[in-house]
């Protein structure tokens, strides 16, 4: 496109507006069609998964808003490795690639399995389509190194000039524990995909494909021009803050830290200092954490400007290679969402004292994820069950908290328990907020959520990620800590090591995921407040004490 042609379409923001909204809502059809077309719970249900389109480059142009904000570290890289490794000759219409590595392929952990399709105008490489989703298979896993985590797949062809790679595919399928699920998750992706390219392809039909790759590039610019501003209302100076980290696969705390910058309208974040990676499965590739801050700097700036690539100009992040927040091949990398929430967590601890009213208390920091998997006797099949379960989200300057909510880079749905006692050998006897675990404040954090799961079949692992249960959620400027995490077992199971345990049928398994921190002082906290919780018995009358 000449220069001329590309400067008149910039001086056009009502077409730039509309083109823009056009491809949010093509992201949006595609997750849509993915969760409706989809056969497990963790995506039919709890809507596991995020679609986005790419320019031909690669660079982020639209991210359905229903998706987690971690899933961008699996896919941000996922374009620029498919280019990498395959030269435009070796990519065709009708393509499909899959792949999920951390290491090869721009993902962030193995069970995000990333499937990508070249979008062809007029012949020629126009954009990408994208859609991921976490395929919950992979129980009863070392998470020593990488290679114990599940199969790892580089940027392939999965459909190559719409022909399917029928042994790729069985090959994929033989390293999975419930194959069935798997493939019908995937043909979901894939007619996601094809959404992608017939809108996509309208798109360019209805307003001329020189015209959409322009307003792509204006919506970019004008995301890094609404970022700068906001940056540069913030004072200038250096910022730190640091924070213990817990999981049950280690025996001690790490302590994460972070140094930010912020100049003009350019913000930099150093995680020099931070501990090596670990051996254990809470450790983060360099999209993982990017996402994390990517996530981070919208939130404070404004939640509603485009989740695009223009985001990322006027951000500077530097980690020390392997450390836990940016580590190398092999660390095993399954649980690296728990440590992640905690980055979230450790920016906005650092940035209070800058912009005290945009920031939150520390909420739950955790993503609990509970796995139980084994051999359903009832139904005569294997079976994987994973549900992430919600927390405490730290109070605000104005506001409470909100009690038992996904926060930061999960953002999934409630797997209902209907849904839940259907599908596996598993009921559940309590589903609850937990009374006093949100810390007090002006504005009191969050209540976390007691989960009680009762097994009816024997020999089912037990595998628990979480955070926070030795450690309390922080309060800011005068608010109270909110409770840490537990897992608590019937009297006769057998304990958790490191996170993992066998259960027998009738073994109960109670999750009691954190609190959150409250914000500023709890004596001026209203008086009618303090009785609406008392009724709805989120506080006890000891903790009403307190307030006065």
């Amino acid at each position: 496109m000449n220069e001329e042609v590309l400067q008149a379409k910039k001086m056009d923001p009502i077409t730039v507006e509309v083109i823009g909204a056009a491809m949010s809502t093509i992201v949006e059809e595609m997750s849509e069609t993915l969760v409706k077309a989809s056969f497990s719970p963790n995506i039919k249900e709890r809507r596991d998964c995020t679609a986005s389109l790419f320019d031909a480059s690669g660079q982020a142009i639209a991210q359905d808003e229903g998706g987690s904000p971690l899933h961008l570290g699996s896919l941000m890289g996922v374009v620029t490795s498919i280019r990498s490794r395959f030269d435009e000759a070796q990519i065709h219409e009708g393509d499909v690639f899959i792949g999920n590595d951390p290491y090869t392929g721009g993902g962030s952990h193995l069970p995000d399995i990333v499937l990508a399709s070249p979008i062809f105008v007029d012949g020629k490489l126009t954009a990408w389509g994208a859609t991921l989703a976490h395929h919950a298979d992979f129980g009863d896993r070392g998470h020593a190194h990488i290679f114990q985590e599940a199969i790892r797949i580089p940027p392939i062809h999965l459909v190559k000039a719409g022909v399917r790679q029928d042994e790729l595919l069985q090959l994929i399928l033989l390293n999975c524990q419930v194959p069935d699920e798997r493939l019908a998750d995937l043909r979901a992706q894939e007619a996601a995909l094809r959404v992608s390219t017939t809108r996509y392809i309208e798109l360019c039909e209805k307003y001329g494909v020189d015209t959409v790759i322009a307003a792509s590039n204006e919506l970019l610019d004008y995301t890094e021009r609404r970022t700068r501003a906001a940056i540069s209302d913030f004072p200038d100076g250096e910022y730190e803050f640091e924070d213990l980290f817990d999981c049950p696969e280690l025996d001690y705390e790490l302590t994460l830290r972070v140094r930010i910058v912020i100049k003009g309208d350019e913000i930099y974040f150093d995680f020099a200092g931070n501990p090596p990676q670990v051996r254990a499965s809470i450790n983060v590739v360099w999209t993982g954490l990017y996402a994390s801050v990517y996530y981070a700097v919208k939130t404070l700036i404004d939640p509603d400007i485009d989740p695009n690539a223009g985001l990322y100009r006027p951000i500077r992040i530097e980690a020390p290679l392997g450390s836990v927040v940016n580590c190398e091949s092999p660390a095993a990398v399954n649980g690296r969402s728990e440590t992640c929430q905690r980055i979230v967590d450790l920016i906005l601890g650092a940035l209070a004292p800058a912009i005290p009213d945009r920031v939150t208390a520390a909420s739950n920091g955790a993503n609990t994820g509970v796995h139980f998997s084994g051999h359903d006797t009832q139904r005569s099949r294997d079976f994987v069950y994973l549900e992430t379960i919600g927390g405490g989200s730290g109070a605000r300057q104005t506001k409470d908290g909100l009690d038992g909510v996904q926060v930061h880079m999960t953002n999934t749905s409630n797997l209902p328990v209907e849904s839940l006692e259907t599908e596996y050998p598993l009921m559940v006897e309590a589903y609850e907020l937990i009374e006093d675990s949100g810390g007090v404040g002006e504005f009191r954090g969050g209540l976390g959520i007691r989960r009680r799961v009762r097994v009816e079949a024997n020999d089912i692992h037990f595998w628990l990620d979480t955070s926070r249960q030795k450690s309390q959620p922080w309060g800011l400027f005068g608010g109270g800590a909110g409770a840490s995490a537990q897992c608590v077992l019937s009297e006769g199971a057998q304990p958790i090591d490191r996170g993992y345990t066998l259960l027998q049928a009738g073994d109960v398994v109670s999750i009691e995921t954190a609190g959150a921190g409250g914000y500023g002082d709890p004596t001026n906290r209203e008086k009618g407040a303090i009785a609406r919780d008392l009724r709805d018995n989120k506080i006890s009358s000891d903790t009403a004490e307190k307030y006065q």
